[in-house]
């Protein structure tokens, strides 16, 4: 699993993603204070045979979980990668609610994502109705 991670403004991204192969559970949960759907998430299977895509906006935190034996997960951003910029937030807060679909016991992280904070806990973000595009 890649937990879920978005860049603060000013290198805030957006992301277009897709799988070339295998399948994944993709994810990208609402972070803009203030938003009528904050904390709400949507997850979408994309997969080399539905060759389905998602948009990621600014202001979503994005990760996903790979559903196959192996993925070829592919990226499209609009900013570089900025580390001081870097957050994530915590891939199995109950506040979120999401199901990634695999037993707990399967899921393997990265250190970085098994410290990442509860939403209730983010400090610095986004703020709805903000354009971060300009």
């Amino acid at each position: 699993m890649r937990g879920l991670h978005y860049q603060l403004p000013p290198h805030a991204q957006s992301k277009l993603v897709r799988v070339i192969k295998g399948a994944v559970l993709d994810v990208a949960v609402d972070i803009r204070q203030g938003s009528p759907t904050f904390g709400k998430h949507v997850a979408v299977e994309l997969s080399e045979e539905n060759k389905a895509q998602l948009f990621v906006p600014r202001g979503f935190a994005h990760g996903f979980v790979v559903l196959s034996d192996e993925a070829i997960f592919s990226y499209k951003v609009d900013a570089y990668y900025s580390p001081e910029c870097d957050r994530g937030l915590a891939w199995n807060d109950p506040a979120l609610g999401i199901d990634w679909r695999l037993p707990e016991s399967e899921i393997r992280l990265s250190a970085k994502d098994q410290q990442q904070p509860l939403l209730a806990q983010l400090t610095e973000g986004f703020d709805y109705g903000v354009d971060y595009y300009a």
